[in-house]
C-alpha cells in the first residue's frame, strides 16, 4: 500500500535541521520530507548507507549534509552539529530519531543495557545540548525526540529497548520545561508498528513477509495495517514547524489507535470474536 503526503512548499524554507538516524527508514522520510519543504538537512548514519542517500538527495537538487558516526560517541554528537554550523551558519530544528534497537530482557547484559542508552537518551540529551545554545542566540527553535509505543506498554523480551523509551518520553518533558524560556519546544512522536528494518526482518523470519504479517500487525491498529515510515513525517514536521507555536512538552502517537485499544485488539482471531 503506498501512501504519499502532500508537502507544504516553503514551510521550511531558509531553515537548517539536523536529524539523526536520516539515511534510511523513518528517519530517511523525515529528512526527504523536510527538503521538499524547502529545508536544507544535515543527517547522520552510522553505515554506508547514508553515502549512497544523501548522492541521492544531492542528484535530485535537495540541499543535504551526511556526517556518517555513531550517536553513543559524544564527540561525534559535537561534530555532527559543529558541521552544520559551518555549512549553513544556524540549527532551526533537531530531530533526535537514531536509537540502537537492543530489545533484550533477562538476557541482557550490561553493554546491551548501555548501548541502548548511549545511543538513545544519552545521544538525544548530549545532541540538544549541543543546539540549544546556538537556537538560543537566533531566538528559539524545536526539537522533535522519537519515543515509541513501547515507552507506555509491556513487550515481551523488551527490557532495554521499552526502559530506554521510557526514559525518552519522560526526557522530552523535562526538556521542554527547561528550554522554553530560551524559545525553544520540545516534544516527541511514538510511532505503532512501521515498516521499517527492523520489522523486515520479524517478518521475514518465517519467510512469510509483509503479506502474511500486516494483517496479523494490522490486528493491533484500528486502521489494521502496519504504518509507512512517510506516515510518521507528516506529525513531525508539524509538531516543527510554526503550525505548532504552542505545542510543547507532549507526546504524538503516530500509532493508528494502538494505544487506544484494548488487549483484544480488533478481536478477529481471538477466541471470543463473535460471542455475545
Amino acid at each position: 500500500m503506498a501512501i504519499e503526503r502532500t508537502p507544504v512548499k516553503d514551510r521550511f524554507k531558509d531553515k537548517v535541521a539536523i536529524v539523526t538516524g536520516g539515511s534510511s527508514g523513518i528517519g530517511r522520510s523525515i529528512m526527504e520530507e523536510l527538503c521538499k519543504e524547502g529545508c536544507s538537512v544535515a543527517f547522520t548514519g552510522i553505515s554506508d548507507i547514508g553515502v549512497t542517500t544523501s548522492k541521492e538527495m544531492a542528484d535530485a537538487g535537495f540541499d543535504v549534509l551526511f556526517a556518517q558516526g555513531d550517536m553513543a560517541e559524544e564527540a561525534f554528537c559535537k561534530s555532527v552539529v559543529q558541521q552544520t554550523v559551518e555549512k549553513w551558519g544556524k540549527v532551526n530544528h533537531l530531530v533526535n530519531n537514531a536509537f540502537s534497537f537492543t530489545a533484550k530482557g533477562m538476557d541482557a547484559t550490561r553493554e546491551d543495557w548501555e548501548r541502548v542508552f548511549m545511543v538513545g537518551p544519552v545521544g538525544y540529551a548530549v545532541m540538544v545540548q549541543q543546539v540549544a545554545p546556538i537556537m538560543r542566540e537566533q531566538g528559539g527553535g524545536a526539537v522533535v525526540n522519537m519515543s515509541s509505543i513501547s515507552a507506555f506498554v509491556a513487550q515481551v523480551n523488551r527490557w532495554t529497548y521499552n526502559a530506554a523509551k521510557g526514559a525518552v518520553h519522560t526526557m522530552t518533558k523535562c526538556m521542554a520545561l527547561d528550554l522554553a524560556p530560551w524559545g525553544i519546544r520540545v516534544n516527541s512522536v511514538s510511532p505503532g508498528w512501521i515498516w521499517t528494518r527492523e520489522v523486515f526482518k520479524a517478518a521475514d523470519l518465517d519467510g512469510g513477509g509483509r503479506e502474511k504479517w500486516d494483517p496479523i500487525w494490522g490486528e493491533y491498529h484500528m486502521l489494521e495495517r502496519c504504518g509507512q515510515p512517510v506516515e510518521c513525517a507528516g506529525p513531525t514536521l508539524f509538531l516543527l514547524s510554526d503550525d505548532a507555536s504552542f505545542v510543547t512538552g507532549t507526546d504524538l502517537p503516530i500509532d493508528a489507535g494502538y494505544q487506544s485499544m484494548g488487549p483484544e485488539g480488533l478481536g478477529k482471531t481471538a477466541a471470543f470474536a463473535g460471542s455475545e
